[in-house]
């Protein structure tokens, strides 16, 4: 069976230079996107019930974009002013870059890691006397706790936004070749919405390790994990694996 048609269960790239539309284009095959999972934002008034106080923290750890709009969000909902001496801790330079959309950022200060956890602890861990504030999502990586305790930081973990399932009752049948995973949520979110859902001869892939735990806990069968050696991104691991399956049809032929 060649590989045909593709549904990857993020939103459509923005930039029209996407290894994905490359994808597409050098393998001629169709790849559409359609978000499995969504955030939705958590009021003032629930928060609150988590009894933390955003200005008794010195410094506020990001760990995506996402947690920056909640935080600031959060923020002005409950009328507060965070002061000019708050210190931002960034997982990436361009999550970094992304606080000028709601603070000075040359009068702040502000440092980041490049892209990994572990970095974004080593360059916190100099500034032990910090008390810092941690905005996640209900459901998020445990390492991120489990570090944080690991390494003795002051932290408070703040539940600022939520991840849910999406609606996908539009699709009717789920006709792809390949299905792509990058959470545990979309999986989720995919038992959730086709509950009769069989695999059969439809193609799994799934990235990071957490992810494909989840497919293999939901009783499913695995075919492109990513991350892999010669696979650093899905779009590769998926490219590979086309021109297998693509290769084995035409022999078959």
């Amino acid at each position: 069976m060649k590989i045909r048609k593709i549904l990857v269960s993020q939103p459509k790239p923005d930039n029209d230079k996407s290894p994905y539309f490359e994808l597409a284009r050098k393998n001629n095959i169709q790849i559409d996107f359609r978000p499995f999972i969504h955030v939705e934002e958590i009021q003032a008034a629930d928060f609150r019930k988590q009894k933390i106080s955003i200005l008794d923290h010195t410094a506020i750890m990001f760990t995506s974009r996402t947690a920056i709009d909640h935080f600031f969000r959060i923020a002005k909902e409950m009328r507060l002013t965070i002061p000019d001496t708050m210190k931002y801790f960034c997982i990436s330079e361009s999550t970094a870059f992304y606080l000028q959309k709601y603070i000075v950022y040359r009068k702040r200060k502000i440092f980041y890691a490049n892209g990994k956890f572990d970095d974004l602890i080593a360059i916190s861990k100099k500034f032990v006397s910090e008390k810092f504030l941690v905005p996640l999502s209900d459901i998020h990586k445990q390492e991120i706790p489990e570090k944080l305790e690991k390494e003795k930081f002051n932290y408070s973990k703040a539940i600022l936004y939520k991840t849910v399932s999406s609606d996908l009752s539009d699709i009717k049948n789920v006709d792809y070749d390949i299905l792509v995973f990058f959470s545990p949520s979309g999986i989720a979110s995919l038992k959730q919405n086709f509950p009769d859902f069989k695999q059969d001869n439809i193609y799994i892939g799934a990235f990071g390790t957490t992810t494909a735990q989840a497919v293999t806990d939901a009783g499913l069968r695995l075919d492109i994990p990513a991350p892999m050696p010669k696979a650093p991104s899905m779009t590769m691991a998926l490219e590979q694996f086309i021109k297998k399956i693509n290769k084995e049809g035409k022999a078959k032929d």
